[in-house]
């Protein structure tokens, strides 16, 4: 007969956290929210660690160059969308690895020979201002000029007008050389109150640009999640168990930092063999997180198989409706629990920590402080990102509302067949996810320092100043359906908010 587990399956509403002593030093400026990515040895450093326990979800309506741009520029990390061609995959990393590497590798280049309106559209297509203009029309030919939004004006000047009649000639940059430093090129950008520095190798070529706006920017996230080397923000990419021999090479080469193997169960043969094969081939050099799990059982099995970290949480999503189709999966609050224990098991018989990544099951702000004190070193979220200006969808009005759209990967929109693979050639026969649309919410930056404060603060009443404290020291409390009423506004008549 089948295996019945005693425990209730139970999801985040049905708890709350019981304040601790909050002391002096419990206040959210000294609050870290920094937690480890991958697995690593105790006593020592992961190879890569997140400043806020925010990654987002591997979905088409999520996670696009820009949102990870902006999330990893406020401290956490994207994972690339892998159900697409692997080209573009590789094309997405690429444009996040050259946002902010200090020395950008130009791609917004023309000729002398092309004209105003050349420029125009390439300003159109890349939204960079600053133009290299070299004798090919190359990111590295010989440097002749530059043009930036201060050499034309678009409403009055001849479109048919020749870049080498209104750029800056060569003879009037400033340029640095290559071999110099990032301090050397901030500080020649600060004395000559450029915008721009284009650094040329011995023989005029064009190397890099390197922009004040970058330095800037850095100095207003100083949560930024960039290598400390070269100063380049970190991206990571979905994979599948399908083409993963074709695609994990691609992205490697184009500079992923972390790869996650996309699928709603990972309990499988499908990703061992994946693990496996990436650990033969590539060793330490690229981590890999699997899933997604909701017990002991399926830990140990992909940790063994080579995972660097687990991602839990089988139909809790918001637009994921696996449970709903194939009565599978478990109360995302349970799950957690149940293998945050499995986990710290591991950690003491082995003495290697492997980090555990919540997926779905998020309604509210609290829920993610509960989530982080049941074990999770970092949330995996769609919905959340899936409303902010940055994520690839598009915002339209319906009704008196605005809605970005956001669809699940089990949707036939997706068409991600390869996440919900059960092996042979069948390609998927019912969906396991909706298309939907979620409020417009606006930038990321506003609504995540606001989630961001909720969380310091919460943490602060249970005493906690960081993710480890608050898993060692939180105090945890089932609670009834009358006291989740009890909690809200209740027996009040409210005024109107609109």
């Amino acid at each position: 007969m089948a295996n019945y587990l005693n425990d209730v399956s139970r999801t985040f509403g049905e708890y709350l956290l019981i304040p601790g002593l909050t002391t002096k030093q419990c206040i959210p400026t000294n609050v870290s929210l920094k937690t480890p990515l991958v697995k690593f040895n105790k006593g020592a450093s992961p190879a890569i660690h997140l400043n806020i326990p925010f990654v987002s979800a591997i979905m088409q309506a999520v996670s696009g160059p820009e949102l990870a741009i902006e999330l990893a520029r406020n401290g956490g990390l994207s994972f690339i969308f892998g159900s697409q061609p692997i080209k573009s995959q590789a094309e997405m990393v690429r444009k996040v690895k050259k946002f902010k590497a200090g020395f950008v590798v130009s791609d917004s280049n023309l000729t002398p020979e092309n004209t105003l309106h050349d420029v125009i559209q390439i300003v159109k297509k890349t939204g960079h201002s600053t133009i290299g203009i070299t004798d090919d029309g190359t990111s590295n030919g010989k440097l002749s000029g530059l043009v930036t939004s201060r050499d034309y004006r678009m409403e009055k000047d001849d479109h048919k007008m020749k870049v080498k009649d209104f750029m800056t000639p060569f003879e009037k940059l400033i340029v640095g050389k290559s071999g110099m430093s990032l301090s050397e090129a901030n500080q020649i950008l600060w004395e000559n109150k450029l915008n721009s520095l284009p650094v040329i190798d011995e023989k005029q070529n064009l190397a890099y640009f390197v922009f004040r706006k970058d330095y800037d920017s850095h100095r207003e996230n100083p949560s930024e999640l960039s290598d400390a080397t070269n100063k380049k923000l970190l991206v990571g990419a979905g994979i599948n168990t399908r083409d993963y021999k074709e695609r994990v090479p691609a992205l490697i080469e184009a500079g992923v930092d972390v790869l996650c193997i996309d699928s709603s169960d990972g309990y499988s043969e499908w990703q061992q063999e994946t693990l496996k094969w990436i650990k033969t081939n590539y060793g330490n050099k690229i981590p890999v997180g699997a899933g997604n799990i909701v017990d002991g059982e399926g830990f140990h099995y992909l940790v063994d198989a080579g995972a660097d970290f687990i991602k839990v949480g089988i139909g809790g999503g918001s637009i994921c409706i696996t449970r709903e189709q194939k009565g599978i999966g478990r109360g995302q609050a349970t799950a957690l629990i149940d293998v945050a224990r499995i986990r710290d098991e591991y950690l003491k018989k082995t003495g290697v920590y492997i980090p555990i990544c919540s997926d779905g099951g998020l309604v509210h702000d609290y829920h993610m402080v509960l989530a982080l004190a049941m074990g999770a070193d970092f949330l995996m979220m769609g919905r959340y990102f899936a409303r902010f200006d940055e994520s690839p969808t598009k915002t339209l009005r319906v009704g008196s509302n605005y809605v970005k759209e956001y669809w699940g990967e089990g949707s036939n929109r997706a068409q991600n067949w390869q996440r919900y693979d059960i092996g042979g050639n069948e390609s998927l026969r019912f969906e396991e996810g909706v298309d939907s649309y979620v409020p417009y919410a606006g930038n990321m930056k506003d609504n995540l320092d606001i989630t961001l404060g909720k969380i310091k603060a919460t943490m602060c009443s249970c005493g906690a100043t960081s993710i480890e404290e608050l898993q060692n020291n939180a105090k945890i409390t089932l609670v009834s359906s009358t006291s989740i009423v009890e909690g809200g506004a209740h027996d009040v008549i409210l005024k109107d908010q609109g």
